[in-house]
């Protein structure tokens, strides 16, 4: 069994992660740490997992954490890297599920994040999380950073057609809408019930820090920049990413679209490229590591719409940190993650 522990179990990433891991056939949970909670019982702050665990919150002492073989961290940016190297040296490996480790550029992540980076030289070494994108790579780390849920939608929602060539690479537009648990546990009147429901607004327009990391991702698999216009939405649900992007095509480019997608993700566990035609639902990936896919080309015209929807907490967080987690460990991708979405 492998051994774990959760760094920050309070939030809802931290919570999803222990939904997941409670049920894991090779995991046994060994720390789950908080300031705040030290001492109450996990099962108490969260009774869904009652029966579950009879683990107790405790302070994130390092030398419970030596003793596991893996350590996630769900924690607010900036405490992971404050830790890490010790972990890394005590010869645990690491899951940062914020994004401390994501962006190449130290001097571009200090910029969007305002805060020096601790430990630098560790960036250049951390794996970026996508397995549809680095599969080899995660298996062999000892620091992986978990992509952020707006980049895994919209990454896997653009690659197959960027990497085809047929994509123009200039006026590409990302248009993403989430559900308030992406803003976090914390308390915050802007995410009040009758403060999101039966409203619905762009936020970030200027600029979001998740932007960088996209441009990174495509930048990287393209072996050239590629810029885009992201503009997040928040939606008055509590779950849920649906990304509308808009993709030029270079003149005369007209790929087999449904047959691009179709062989890009042919045997991807985690990615559904749906029939011609549809309209993917969040509801349908709603507690499921899912990202579902479907492609339009409206009026036959030199535009490419992509529809792609993942549960933010799911795929876009917690559970696409247990599928790099099988993979560092050789279990089967699939491992805990044999969910079907919830419906209604």
């Amino acid at each position: 069994m492998i051994k774990v522990g959760i760094v920050g179990g309070t939030g809802y990433t931290g919570v999803e992660l222990l939904r997941l891991l409670v049920r894991h056939p090779g995991v046994e949970l060994r720390v789950i740490t908080s300031r705040s909670e030290a001492g109450r019982p996990v099962a108490d702050l969260f009774p869904n997992l009652r029966g579950h665990t009879d683990l107790a919150f405790s302070e994130p002492h390092g030398e419970a954490l030596k003793g596991c073989d893996l350590v996630f961290f769900a924690t607010p940016n900036g405490i992971a890297m404050q830790q890490v190297p010790e972990l890394l040296d005590a010869g645990v490996r690491v899951i940062d599920l914020a994004a401390d480790f994501r962006i190449k550029d130290v001097g571009l992540w200090q910029q969007w994040y305002g805060m020096e980076h601790a430990c630098p030289d560790l960036v250049a070494e951390a794996v970026y999380g996508l397995p549809e994108l680095n599969r080899e790579a995660i298996a062999g780390a000892r620091l992986v950073a978990n992509p952020g849920c707006y980049p895994t939608a919209v990454t896997l929602g653009l690659l197959p057609l960027l990497e085809s060539g047929a994509a123009a690479l200039e006026g590409i537009v990302a248009d993403c809408k989430s559900g308030v648990s992406g803003a976090g546990r914390g308390a915050s009147t802007a995410m009040l019930m009758a403060e999101t429901g039966e409203s619905f607004k762009a936020y970030a327009v200027p600029g979001h820090r998740h932007q960088p990391e996209i441009e990174q991702n495509l930048s990287s698999a393209l072996d050239r920049p590629v810029r885009l216009t992201f503009v997040p939405h928040l939606l008055p649900m509590i779950r849920g990413i649906h990304a509308t992007l808009y993709v030029p095509l270079k003149a005369g480019g007209a790929p087999d679209l449904q047959g691009l997608y179709a062989s890009r993700y042919a045997g991807e566990p985690f990615v559904d490229v749906l029939p011609e035609g549809s309209h993917p639902e969040t509801r349908s990936v709603r507690g499921s590591n899912q990202c579902r896919i479907a492609l339009h080309r409206p009026g036959g015209g030199d535009t490419v719409v992509v529809l792609a929807v993942i549960d933010n907490l799911v795929k876009g967080a917690a559970g696409q940190a247990v599928q790099n987690l099988n993979l560092m460990f050789g279990l089967p991708e699939t491992a805990g993650l044999e969910l079907v979405g919830l419906l209604p």
